[in-house]
């Protein structure tokens, strides 16, 4: 088997599915959701434009389950059927050229701003630290109805999903977002079955995939991302992401994706590689060959990867069996046909900086705005724009967000 045809080959899952190739668009904030949270016409070209690209799953940027309990501005929520018809339209988009496009559903907790939300709510109340304690506030501990209301929201997220066409859903179990916090021994800091051992720490994420799969049927896929460790003291160990992970694979859950971090400990954009990591491209590799030990269900890893020889070496060594994409995909949308057919060349990874220190440590107010716009431009039907000016993006951030503009955003 030559080296392009191995991320050619089709994937199978465990419930019968085929996804074309091992690409995997990993899901990026879009932030193009309206004013009142519904999908627009920009959500579908720019998922029509991936599909046409070559990807054999796309996966999009979070969807709120409740429209009291938002990221960010411009975050799509879905409740109920009221934006079905715009859904379908996503949906059929997306899944152009035979390409599956899941939505990842997810609940961010106390994630959720103070110009978003005046109380958030969380396993415990226990506030954000360090930079970010001044953008949100102390968030409410949730009770147990509550806790059983959310479980049923993630359901019912995933039934519309469905019936609109998408092909499968993903639950966001990382990054420090809701259910992230449930599994963490430093955030979730309950005495009842929802808290203390990580076997009731996990009951939230497990209660959720199963009532995902009660409304869904199990042709369904169902792919969870989930940390590796959120790198914080008292937080989410590897140790314990390993045993979530054996549990999920154990109940049937289709695709997992590995990542790692959160706000306070943001892993996931890679700022700190090791010298091994650089040379292997992908963030979060070695721990997925050391779950890849442990279970047979699917894996994707994503952060890093740049090159062909990267991408093929991780497929070959038997760590992953999709490779996880996200930035990439902002300038070259049509990435997986262009390394099919030869044309493919590996980005330059090279900071958005304005050269001003000032602006410049808080890198996520331009970095992240600077991706937003190439997403935005792709929602227009326009090309990327790989000169756009970082000065550009922090006019475009500060005059759409305001003093938003200051607080961390998700990259993945």
């Amino acid at each position: 088997m030559n080296r392009i045809s191995i991320l050619e080959k089709p994937l199978i899952l465990q419930n019968g599915i085929t996804i074309k190739n091992r690409f995997f668009k990993s899901a990026m904030s879009e932030a193009l959701g309206s004013k009142s949270h519904q999908p627009t016409a920009s959500l579908i070209t720019l998922y029509r434009t991936w599909a046409e690209g070559g990807v054999g799953l796309s996966v999009t940027g979070n969807v709120m389950i409740d429209s009291q309990a938002l990221g960010e501005p411009g975050n799509v929520v879905v409740e109920d059927e009221r934006d079905l018809d715009m859904l379908k339209n996503w949906a059929k988009a997306g899944t152009e050229n035979e390409t599956q496009l899941w939505m990842q559903i997810n609940h961010p907790g106390k994630q959720s701003p103070k110009m978003i939300s005046n109380e958030p709510v969380a396993p415990s109340s226990i506030p954000l630290t360090g930079k970010l304690q001044n953008f949100f506030n102390t968030p409410r501990a949730l009770t147990e109805e509550e806790i059983k209301d959310l479980i049923k929201r993630f359901g019912n997220s995933a039934r519309i999903a469905k019936k609109a066409g998408f092909t499968g859903v993903q639950i966001h179990a990382a990054h420090g977002y809701l259910i992230n916090q449930f599994l963490s021994p430093y955030h979730n800091q309950r005495n009842d079955q929802w808290g203390g051992p990580l076997e009731n720490r996990m009951r939230f994420v497990l209660e959720v995939y199963h009532e995902i799969r009660e409304q869904v049927g199990d042709a369904f896929p169902i792919g969870i991302k989930l940390n590796s460790a959120d790198f914080q003291r008292g937080g989410f160990t590897e140790e314990e992401s390993m045993e979530v992970v054996k549990k999920l694979s154990e109940v049937g859950i289709d695709l997992i994706e590995i990542s790692g971090g959160n706000y306070e400990q943001p892993a996931m954009m890679g700022s700190s590689k090791k010298e091994s990591t650089k040379k292997r491209e992908a963030y979060f590799l070695h721990y997925a060959e050391k779950v890849r030990t442990l279970i047979n269900t699917p894996l994707v890893v994503t952060g890093g990867f740049r090159t062909v020889s990267a991408m093929n070496e991780a497929i070959e060594c038997g760590a992953v069996d999709m490779i996880g994409i996200a930035r990439p995909f902002t300038l070259i949308p049509d990435l997986p046909n262009k390394v099919f057919n030869g044309t493919y060349e590996p980005l330059q990874d090279k900071p958005i900086k304005t050269g001003l220190s000032l602006i410049d440590n808080n890198l996520p107010i331009i970095e992240m705005g600077w991706y937003g716009q190439q997403l935005k431009r792709m929602g227009q039907g326009k090309a990327p724009k790989p000169n756009l000016s970082p000065w550009s993006t922090l006019l475009h951030v500060l005059t759409s967000q305001g003093k938003y503009a200051f607080q961390k955003k998700r990259g993945l």
